[in-house]
């Protein structure tokens, strides 16, 4: 969906607050919403997900290898199968590469229970046509909470719309692999399965190791818990970060029609989604962190691919930076 963009120099600007930038551009919510009608599967799931929180403080449901597993499944799953995947592949084409590549990676992105490959590009594509106007389905100019994650609980009915679908992923649809995971919910019983196979992973290892049975229970549940709720609880926060919190703070580097920032927090929790003002002025770009502190390692393991073979055709920012002008 983006378009080709010339080569320009362009410093990084001073913005204003992100209270003053919402009071200047308040927008309201998309025509096509019905704030009466909720989406209870959405509403209920995340709902249901948050009040496992409180399980972090049980003891007995704690283990070192769950811990480490939400930044390791945070790389694996949320960088590489929405970063790479769902957002640097699907949607944006920055890169090639063969179809059990571009499957798995997609796999990987289902696994983080973000919505189906094309649901999820259709409305990214939206979001770069329609970006902080309202149209746009998820600005943080409504509110901040609306940005975060309240538009995906009310009914907006022109992203379950045929036409939407045909319009932003006939595409992605083309391939009758992405269309499998659309009929009958196949997309959320991958993500019901991975979530089994870790939690019986976790069984097998504690047992082996402790020699008995509550044993492997109590590790297989520290590993569902932690190594796949928590961590998706995690990775939904931070891509819906790059929806609600990059767009009102933050750094600028390109001179875009919309409100889209630079953020270092987002952009490190999120392996380089997070520098967001540099995707929306350059959205095909494989790479979005474009200065040397701006750490990119889902770009970085795209170039690895690329070294071994398995990925072609990377896109590289087209749009040249003046490095001269200071960061503020």
């Amino acid at each position: 969906m983006a378009s080709q963009l010339a080569p320009s120099r362009l410093p990084v600007q001073t913005l204003p607050s992100p209270v003053q930038a919402s009071a200047a551009r308040r927008l309201m919510m998309p025509e096509s919403v019905d704030r009466n009608s909720i989406l209870w599967p959405y509403l209920v799931g995340v709902t249901l997900f948050h009040l496992m929180l409180p399980l972090a403080f049980v003891p007995w449901l704690f283990s070192w290898t769950g811990l480490v597993m939400v930044p390791l499944g945070n790389y694996v799953f949320c960088s590489m199968g929405i970063g790479a995947g769902y957002h640097r592949l699907l949607t944006h084409r920055g890169f090639c590469c063969p179809p059990w590549l571009e499957h798995t990676l997609a796999i990987l992105g289902v696994c983080c229970l973000q919505d189906s490959p094309a649901r999820w590009v259709a409305i990214h594509r939206m979001h770069h046509q329609y970006s902080d106007e309202q149209p746009d389905p998820h600005s943080p100019l409504v509110s901040l909470f609306w940005g975060h994650m309240g538009w995906l609980l009310v009914q907006n009915r022109t992203l379950s719309q045929l036409s939407t679908y045909e319009r932003y992923a006939r595409d992605v649809l083309q391939d009758r692999f992405y269309l499998r995971l659309e009929r009958s919910y196949l997309w959320v019983w991958v993500y019901v399965a991975h979530a089994l196979a870790i939690a019986l992973v976790g069984l097998a290892i504690g047992w082996w190791s402790t020699g008995t049975y509550l044993g492997g229970v109590q590790f297989g549940l520290s590993l569902l818990l932690w190594g796949v709720i928590f961590r998706t609880i995690y990775t939904w926060h931070v891509t819906w970060g790059i929806n609600s919190v990059s767009h009102l703070w933050g750094y600028r580097t390109f001179d875009t029609s919309d409100n889209s920032r630079n953020n270092w927090l987002f952009g490190l929790l999120t392996n380089g989604e997070g520098w967001h003002n540099n995707h929306h002025g350059d959205a095909r770009s494989a790479a979005h962190g474009m200065r040397w502190w701006e750490l990119d390692v889902t770009y970085m393991t795209i170039c690895v691919l690329e070294k071994l073979g398995l990925v072609t055709n990377v896109i590289r920012p087209r749009r040249a930076i003046d490095r001269s002008q200071p960061v503020e």
